[in-house]
């Protein structure tokens, strides 16, 4: 079934320059997949095309066999930064959003086998949906938010980002030694544990405490 994306979208969507990604950042996740805890953010970009809200399906690309749902905490940067300290970070703060960073399993795995790039495998059209912008005030403390996430009404993610490895701040932090962090921009925190494919057809729900959710139905190319 082919289908075309809506052109919905909240401000932070239409003005943010880039979506900075930070894999294997929840202790269930590495503990899952039993590798070394990550002694710096594993750090991605995404484009902004990547973007939809509800509404618009999530579009799967002809050229994939594998994509995953990962659900995740956003965080919203604010206010212009460029190599804060940790003690400053949240000072940068915008606001936060309910998001999926939809993952290319397929590309992936081969990207990882050869040393090669992650872009294509996590930056392709829909691959971010994001919801509403959650104003700061409305978040009492970033790292104890539960978040999930179901197929077709059964949940496949249930996670807290208590369990993140590094936090908000340690991640604003890094982040911005190497590349100024400019209002609109989005990162994306990671994902727990219990990633895996769907496929056309498929309704994915998933929700952050009671501050958001989103529903998307999923379609092929």
């Amino acid at each position: 079934m082919a289908c075309q994306r809506s052109q919905d979208a909240a401000n932070f969507v239409f003005e943010g320059k880039k979506i900075i990604g930070v894999a294997l950042n929840y202790m269930c996740a590495v503990n899952a997949r039993k590798v070394p805890v990550p002694k710096e953010p594993i750090v991605f970009l995404k484009p902004t095309t990547s973007y939809i809200r509800e509404g618009s399906p999530i579009v799967l690309p002809k050229v994939f066999t594998k994509v995953a749902y990962e659900v995740e905490l956003g965080v919203i940067i604010g206010s212009r930064c460029k190599n804060v300290s940790r003690e400053q970070a949240m000072q940068h703060v915008g606001g936060y959003c309910l998001a999926l960073d939809l993952t290319a399993q397929c590309n992936l795995t081969a990207a990882r086998a050869t040393g090669g790039s992650w872009t294509l495998g996590k930056g392709f059209d829909t691959s971010t949906p994001v919801s509403r912008l959650i104003p700061l005030d409305a978040v009492n403390d970033p790292h104890a938010l539960p978040l999930w996430l179901k197929v077709n009404g059964e949940v496949q993610q249930s996670g807290c980002t208590a369990d993140l490895v590094f936090k908000v701040p340690d991640i604003i932090a890094y982040v911005s030694k190497y590349m100024t962090l400019e209002p609109n921009d989005l990162i994306l925190t990671g994902t727990p544990h219990g990633s895996d494919a769907f496929k056309a057809g498929d309704v994915i729900e998933c929700g952050l405490a009671d501050l958001a959710t989103m529903k998307f139905n999923v379609c092929d190319e």
